[in-house]
């Protein structure tokens, strides 16, 4: 018991010192960016003292494990080594950065910075109520016991202790709300971490029990030495962070039949990514109608002043709701069209091939794992997987204008002063990618004149966006499509970023920090006016 009090304690503590730095002026996005470094070098040093199953014949590099350990606390789920090298420590351990890296967890994070925030400002306010209410008390004291006091000054008195009363009867109420907010986050905290932990523990299960029934799957996880448990695990936590790793070289794509398995992911992808804002709603709405607390009440009332980046007003949850559904049967439909009868789809039954488009889709937002041969698909269809890939996940197509949420003006205009001279001269989004693509090309250069099947700006341009949107899809390399043939040259089952030089691998992995941030550059660009 008492350990359980000094854990808890220590938790609060540890909050309370990171809320206390916030307070003193450190940008959430500095906060962030420690968090994915600091993760990144824990992973690389674990990856690093473990060994991997291919020795001693193969070892990876120690910029491939620095590049793997970045793309999985990313969850970009980049790859320059293939998946097979790695042991089952290893795995574990790149399990564990997937997890605290995904959106989910560091949200649930961000909601534990909040509570002791707020703490203290419900503090800030209950001294001000003391102090309101001892000056009051004063002025009453001095008022009753003055004998040269005028009228005038008794007139000035009494306006003197309304004004007190009434400042004091709004700090009151400021208190109030103060103390159903931390409630409210406290609660939401609970579900958040409830909702994940649902997930991941149900979607692993099902993984197992699948694989464990189906015998062409279990086969596979038998000749490639793979743990059961492990790969249910690691395939679990993956989708749900959105990360798109698997333990397998060919990534999902030796699967493709296995339609059950697919369907079991799918939702997995869904609920850790685009529809995590509406499941969550639907989630505390559920709890609110069963329980009747106030507090999710309030939660679903006060979207905007709880301050979770995933909760949002009713229609524009719907908006965002509408719009998933709407980008993933629209590429649905394309891909069903175009690829029914392509080499990618070469082999499967109808329905496989309705599971397996299904599947592609749904992962081109954001997870990135993949059942064909991107390489083998039609450029149109590599064009809009790239547009899927550049969506934020909260894209919404309809137009929203909610007053549920709305923000008063003082609020408005604390959050204009706070502006930066930086974001009025920083470059949008779209003009980042753009750079970050020339100065790849440029590191690049000598392989695009050589090699200029492989190297192309479409792959590379489809490496970079995959890279800065966290998806993790690629291209690859082929052998067989070298102008000038190589002997030494083996294929190999990893992206095509594998095949850089250092250097455009090093900024791959800036561009894979910048798209994991991206959401602090949204308001890049304002300063350029196109005419």
């Amino acid at each position: 018991m008492k350990m359980k009090l000094f854990s808890s304690s220590y938790r609060q503590g540890f909050f309370f010192s990171i809320s206390h730095i916030l307070n003193l002026g450190v940008k959430p996005f500095w906060i962030e960016v420690s968090y994915f470094m600091i993760l990144s070098l824990l992973g690389f040093l674990a990856l690093t003292v473990s060994n991997p199953r291919t020795l001693p014949s193969f070892r990876p590099q120690n910029l491939d494990v620095f590049f793997t350990s970045v793309s999985a606390a990313t969850v970009s789920s980049m790859s320059t080594v293939e998946m097979e090298v790695f042991s089952n420590a290893q795995l574990v351990f790149i399990t564990m950065l997937m997890f605290l890296g995904g959106e989910a967890f560091t949200s649930f994070l961000r909601l534990q910075l909040m509570k002791p925030k707020i703490s203290m400002e419900k503090t800030v306010l209950q001294n001000k109520i003391e102090s309101s209410n001892s000056i009051t008390s004063i002025d009453c004291h001095d008022n009753s016991n003055s004998t040269r006091n005028t009228i005038h000054h008794l007139e000035l008195g009494h306006e003197k202790e309304d004004n007190n009363l009434e400042h004091a009867i709004i700090n009151s109420m400021e208190d109030s709300e103060a103390i159903v907010k931390l409630k409210s986050l406290r609660f939401l905290s609970y579900v958040v971490f409830g909702y994940i932990l649902c997930v991941v523990v149900l979607g692993s299960s099902l993984v197992s029990i699948y694989i464990s029934i189906i015998p062409s799957a279990k086969q596979v996880l038998v000749e490639k030495g793979l743990n059961l448990h492990t790969f249910s695990l690691f395939t679990t936590v993956s989708t749900f962070a959105n990360c798109g790793f698997v333990p397998t070289n060919e990534n999902m794509m030796v699967f493709k039949k296995n339609s059950g398995l697919l369907l079991i992911l799918i939702p997995q992808v869904l609920f850790g990514n685009t529809l995590y804002a509406p499941c969550l709603r639907l989630t505390i709405w559920f709890l609110w109608k069963i329980t009747k607390r106030g507090e999710f009440e309030y939660i679903m009332k006060n979207s905007k002043r709880v301050g979770y980046s995933h909760i949002f007003p009713n229609l524009e949850t719907m908006a965002i709701a509408t719009t998933v559904l709407g980008f993933i049967s629209i590429p649905f439909v394309v891909f069903c069209s175009l690829e029914w009868n392509s080499e990618a789809t070469a082999g499967l039954s109808s329905y496989e091939k309705l599971v397996g488009a299904l599947f592609e889709v749904v992962n081109t937002r954001h997870t990135g794992e993949s059942v064909f041969d991107l390489s083998t698909l039609t450029p149109a269809i590599l064009v809009l997987f790239a547009l899927m890939m550049y969506l934020s996940s909260y894209t919404s197509f309809l137009p929203v204008d909610s007053n549920e949420e709305c923000l008063d003006t003082t609020e408005r205009m604390n959050k204009r002063k706070g502006s930066s001279f930086v974001e009025y001269i920083s470059f949008s989004q779209l003009s980042y990618l753009v750079i970050f693509t020339i100065l790849i090309c440029i590191t690049e250069r000598e392989k695009m004149k050589n090699d200029p099947l492989n190297f192309n700006v479409l792959n590379i341009v489809f490496e970079v966006i995959s890279a800065y949107g966290t998806v993790g899809m690629s291209m690859g390399y082929s052998c067989a499509r070298q102008l000038k043939p190589d002997n030494h040259c083996k294929d190999a089952a990893y992206g095509f970023a594998g095949k850089w030089s250092n250097m455009g691998k090093f900024i791959l992995i800036i561009v894979m920090f910048f798209g994991r941030l991206k959401q602090y550059s949204k308001r890049g660009g304002k300063g350029w006016k196109v005419l």
